[in-house]
């Protein structure tokens, strides 16, 4: 189990345990964080937009081209914007501080 730190808009911090090899989008829904995800994860919109600390994003993956031309449709980005489908999570990944916005661009 991994941990993840979700940072909600209104600043509350909420501590979940997440099996490695699902998505933050997914770790998200199955610990009832308030997360959109309009395309179930299937990298089609921009609704699952988390902006992740700056620590672990340096350890991720690059994104793919598909999900920064998503990304240009997100509310709120930053330089450490991805799509919660797109994180997986991993032991490298353990204590990631995932931060919600306060709003999403649903274009579905």
């Amino acid at each position: 189990m991994t941990n993840i730190i979700f940072i909600l808009p209104d600043g509350t911090e909420t501590a979940i345990d997440a099996s490695e090899g699902t998505s933050v989008l997914q770790a998200a829904w199955d610990n009832k964080i308030d997360i959109e995800g309009a395309c179930e994860g299937c990298m089609a919109c921009s609704t699952c937009h988390v902006i992740i600390d700056e620590q672990h994003f340096a350890a991720l993956p690059d994104p793919s081209d598909e999900e920064e031309d998503l990304l240009d449709l997100a509310w709120g980005v930053r330089p450490t914007s991805r799509l919660g489908c797109q994180v997986t999570v991993t032991a490298e990944t353990d204590g990631i501080r995932v931060t919600l916005p306060a709003t999403t661009n649903n274009q579905m």
